[in-house]
């Protein structure tokens, strides 16, 4: 049985299985969260709006330790969220306890997708695919790590305190504070899972070893590109605290995957075959 050729309906029975798993388990994740929602807000959420907040340390610190008095070092920083919509706290409640819960539920998702995939897979493929998905996982956590501890915390400082004019006083809505915090921490995680997707695109043939080679420069002008999209705060060290990663896991994707065989390579391994 266990060796037994599942049918396509057999193997859609057990993606609908897999899904019912994963949304069970984002369910009782966001459950949890949300009863949590009024500490973790206040300790965790919205830590980045206190000055006391330990990367503001950091840099306090490094100032003092380098006789550094730019403001960027020394600045005292605190803003208070202003709410101008009824019903937000609620569904803001519901949709940070959603987020927060796929989150962290992503090493269950992937493990998920090795559990559905690997029947289908040789047993050198199986160490690679397993190998893909933990990496995967860590990355993405550090990704998140990266945009909560350093990439939003400078975003924010910078944008709620820039003036387009003296006559404008910032107020940050609890709606546009929200949908900030999760987009770039989100999309940190997710820019940390670019050596996982060139490994999957190189096992589709799409990329290889060479051409990420050739191309280096053109992907440093697009990382820092899409580094200023992330962060525009404007200012070299934000740029850097984003660029440094994302291209060290460029050069990490050219690492992981293997070269394009050419044509004497694949005469070579058919002769030692025979």
């Amino acid at each position: 049985m266990a060796n037994k050729e599942l049918t396509f309906w057999d193997h859609l029975d057990e993606l609908r299985r897999v899904l019912f798993r994963v949304l069970g388990v984002w369910f009782v994740l966001a459950i949890g969260y949300f009863i949590a929602m009024p500490w973790l807000f206040d300790n965790v959420i919205l830590a980045p709006c206190h000055n006391d907040f330990i990367f503001y340390d950091l840099l306090r610190h490094v100032g003092k330790v380098f006789d550094l008095h730019d403001e960027f070092f020394t600045q005292e920083f605190h803003i208070k969220l202003i709410n101008i919509n009824l019903a937000a706290p609620f569904f803001v409640h519901m949709s940070t306890a959603f987020l927060m819960s796929v989150v962290t539920a992503t090493p269950y998702i992937f493990f998920e997708i090795w559990r559905f995939i690997s029947p289908a897979l040789y047993p050198n493929e199986r160490h690679g695919v397993k190998k893909a998905l933990c990496i995967g996982t860590v990355m993405f956590f550090l990704g998140v790590l990266l945009g909560y501890f350093m990439v939003y915390p400078l975003t924010l400082r910078f944008l709620s305190t820039y003036e387009l004019s003296a006559a404008i006083e910032n107020q940050i809505s609890l709606n546009s504070y929200i949908d900030n915090f999760m987009m770039l921490v989100l999309c940190m995680g997710l820019a940390f899972e670019l050596p996982l997707v060139t490994w999957l695109l190189s096992l589709l043939g799409v990329v290889h070893k060479s051409f990420l080679r050739k191309y280096r420069r053109h992907a440093i002008v697009i990382i820092v590109i899409v580094a200023a999209i992330i962060t525009p705060t404007g200012d070299p060290f934000t740029l850097t605290v984003v660029s440094v990663p994302l291209y060290l896991l460029y050069e990490l994707s050219i690492l992981m995957i293997k070269d394009k065989k050419t044509d004497a390579d694949e005469v070579d391994e058919v002769e030692e075959e025979e």
